[in-house]
């Protein structure tokens, strides 16, 4: 079960209308990101590419094993390994969570505004010429799909469209009683998603990763098998997006929790301090078991905060990951960031 959290969000950018809202994103990226923003093919996770190129001699030491040219090796009786050139046109996939945990929210932005954020700034850094951007975006009447095209036009309509979607609401409390259509959850986007990506690319999720976590730790995510499956064929970066105060509670006096997702109340005192620190011990093993999780299913972790500046952690996690595909073969390339 998802954890109950307590306030609605400052205004932030809701307090703007949509095409304002738009333009002060495009602005913010632009910016912020300029420095990546160069150059005809850019890419948020650079790699080594996946068109064929031939094959040369094996470099003991450098090359990896994997790439191998079994049939050249055993042709000419030389190691070969082979090469690749980076793939000139790139596919985006986006999987947006749309779920009432994802209205939530109590600094500049809430956990849905740092959502589209995040998918200006893959959008941006992405675009190119050829390149193409696809999504879906889970909403609770279902999955609203968007097909991959190129151009500027493309991201902003998309953008446009998650700015303007209708928001989320936590169902009404009533024990005992199930929701008539149970809205799509993390894992039916990732399967709906996996159908769909058929081409090698980059799968981007955004999400607070909570649908459907064991109270186990050590049990898997009903989200993470396909995840995986996903990370096979392509490369996956997870933008896990948090509020401050899903993580700690501040000594406020008597309020009341809801979770989004069921709609269930409670009243809890936080002027308990015992009841401070263990919220905050739960929280904490809650982010590590997402943590856990996605270094398991082989995405690259990428975590926004509301209350943090989201434009410079990009940034950050760009240059890492750029250091790290440049770094020689051998060295350790980690999954998370």
């Amino acid at each position: 079960m998802r954890r109950a959290t307590a306030a609605p969000a400052d205004p932030g950018l809701a307090e703007l209308a949509p095409d304002q809202r738009l333009r002060r994103l495009e602005l913010t990226v632009t910016r912020r990101l300029n420095g990546l923003l160069h150059g005809q093919y850019r890419g948020l996770l650079p790699g080594p590419g996946s068109e064929p190129a031939g094959s040369r001699e094996y470099r003991p030491g450098e090359d990896e094993v994997r790439r191998m040219d079994w049939a050249v090796t055993a042709r000419t009786a030389v190691p070969h390994v082979r090469q690749v050139d980076a793939d000139r046109e790139l596919t985006t996939w986006l999987l947006v969570d749309g779920s009432a945990s994802m209205e939530f929210g109590t600094a500049e932005l809430d956990k849905r505004e740092l959502a589209v954020a995040a998918v200006a700034a893959v959008g941006f850094l992405t675009a190119g010429v050829g390149n193409r951007l696809g999504a879906q975006v889970l909403r609770a009447d279902g999955v609203r799909r968007f097909p991959a095209r190129s151009g500027r036009t493309h991201l902003l309509a998309l953008l446009r469209a998650l700015l303007a979607a209708p928001r989320a609401t936590a169902p009404t409390d009533r024990p005992g009683r199930a929701p008539a259509v149970r809205p799509p959850d993390l894992a039916d986007g990732l399967d709906a998603l996996h159908r769909i990506a058929n081409r090698r690319g980059l799968v981007v999720v955004v999400s607070d990763f909570l649908d459907g976590l064991p109270d186990e730790p050590s049990q898997a995510a009903p989200w993470e098998r396909t995840m995986r499956r996903l990370a096979v064929r392509h490369q996956v970066l997870a933008i896990e997006v948090t509020d401050p105060r899903e993580l700690e509670l501040p000594d406020v006096g008597l309020i009341t929790l809801v979770d989004p997702e069921t709609g269930r109340h409670r009243e809890v005192s936080t002027s308990d301090r015992g009841l401070r620190e263990r919220y905050a011990e739960a929280a904490a093993a809650q982010r590590e078991q997402v943590h856990q999780a996605l270094r398991r299913s082989g995405a690259t972790h990428l975590p926004l905060r509301t209350d943090g500046d989201w434009s410079a952690d990009i940034v950050r996690h760009v240059h890492a990951q750029r250091r790290l595909a440049a770094a020689p073969s051998g060295q350790p390339r980690g999954g998370a960031a």
